[in-house]
């Protein structure tokens, strides 16, 4: 009996004052700043945001009022400048936002790490603490009635138990709301990572949009040799192509947009440029689109199906800005780039063309005008008598030429060379 209280007051002595043993406050609290949920920080300053933002709101009004300025060569070229101008300001402004959020999350990344290896430390210790004070419950009071001294030493043992268990769930409880704290946060910055990679992905759009701007500016400098007439001139070629496109649909009931139209066969594919796919694209960034202007362009995309590339879509060609001219840019070059193939219309013979066993693009002129006001591909047929792919013509696939359109309304004839 003597040697069982011994035991048991050695036992108790043991277990309490390896519970007095207090967690190192380095361990437990780490510091302040780690404890509580970071705040992002910005690598630019609040006032050069601002700024950033003003200067690119200031340039889009610039641009808005230049554009409804009398259209001359002067005035195309401020507007290009200032697109231009606003364009860098883009790109300076995401790069600053990718800068902010990449040093948010560096920041964060190892204050979460350092986190993570305190709380692991803290649990493995309290572990072991824990085990020890429910081993302690495990001994009735009487036992350590008989350990104490007298009744006020018992107390007191009891009492320092209690507080001391109290005090490990506390910190245990506080170490896991830091814990899942911590985690919230950590997603919150993976979605901050998720973020740099769209405004990366955005700095690409912005610096290629840079890249074609510097490019239209130079092609309108070079088009029109920098004289305000020659600019006058092909504004003037431009606007009569386009009204004739524009009177083309209109005399057709308008250019409202369809499906279900590819058909694609041994010659090719048959695309229509009403087609919903695309139909409602903007014509090269133009007020124009593939629907009510997109005739030559649809044409051009059956050929190239004829010739075996059958991933090139009106969109394809569309999709390229050097390939279009004119003022605004709207009108197909001659000369055309799809998917990586080149392309060149030529002048040529229908009947001649036709068997070799290659196609033609034949433009009409629908009102009588000087100008091709519609496009459509001739597939076979000889002496007047031709089969063709409109590309207005809802289901417009392999029908008679004459069923339409007037041989006398034909006004260019082109063959494609690749």
């Amino acid at each position: 009996m003597i040697r069982q209280k011994i035991t048991s007051s050695v036992l108790v002595l043991l277990l309490l004052c390896g519970l007095v043993v207090a967690v190192p406050q380095a361990v437990l609290a780490t510091d302040a700043s780690s404890s509580a949920t970071p705040t992002p920080t910005s690598v630019p300053s609040q006032t050069q945001v601002n700024e950033l933002n003003k200067k690119i709101s200031d340039l889009e009004s610039t641009i808005s009022n230049l554009k409804s300025q009398e259209n001359t060569l002067s005035s195309q070229i401020d507007v290009m400048d200032n697109q231009i101008k606003l364009t860098e300001l883009r790109i300076n402004s995401t790069q600053d936002q990718i800068a902010g959020l990449t040093d948010d999350i560096g920041k964060a990344s190892t204050k979460i790490s350092t986190l993570e290896e305190t709380i692991t430390s803290i649990t493995k210790l309290l572990i072991g603490r824990i085990v020890a004070t429910y081993q302690i419950g495990s001994i009735q009071p009487v036992q350590i009635l008989f350990s104490s001294d007298n009744v006020s030493d018992f107390l007191s043992r009891l009492n320092y138990l209690r507080i001391v268990q109290a005090h490990d769930k506390q910190v245990i409880y506080d170490s896991e709301q830091a814990r899942n704290d911590y985690q919230n946060q950590k997603a919150i910055y993976e979605g901050e990572k998720r973020k740099v990679e769209a405004l990366k992905a955005q700095l690409e759009t912005y610096t290629t949009q840079l890249d074609d701007q510097k490019k239209q500016k130079q092609d309108l400098l070079d088009e029109t040799k920098g004289s305000e007439s020659n600019y006058q001139r092909i504004l003037a070629e431009t606007k009569a192509q386009l009204a004739g496109f524009q009177s083309f649909v209109t005399s057709q009931g308008g250019a409202s947009l369809l499906s279900g139209q590819t058909a694609c066969d041994s010659w090719g594919c048959y695309y229509n440029q009403r087609d919903s796919q695309w139909g409602g694209n903007s014509l090269n960034g133009t007020n124009y689109t593939l629907a009510d202007s997109g005739c030559l362009v649809t044409s051009m995309a059956m050929v190239y199906t004829h010739y075996g590339h059958k991933d090139v879509t009106p969109q394809s060609i569309n999709s390229v800005s050097s390939n279009f001219a004119g003022i605004p840019a709207a009108l197909l070059k001659r000369s055309v780039v799809a998917n990586g193939v080149s392309s060149s219309r030529i002048s040529a013979s229908i009947d001649s063309t036709l068997s070799g066993g290659d196609p033609v693009i034949v433009g009409i002129s629908y009102d009588g005008g000087p100008y091709p006001d519609h496009f459509v591909v001739l597939l076979s047929g000889s002496g007047g008598n031709y089969m063709m792919n409109d590309p207005f013509t809802p289901n417009g696939h392999d029908i008679a030429f004459t069923s339409h359109y007037s041989l006398s309304s034909i006004v260019e004839i082109d063959r494609v060379s690749m």
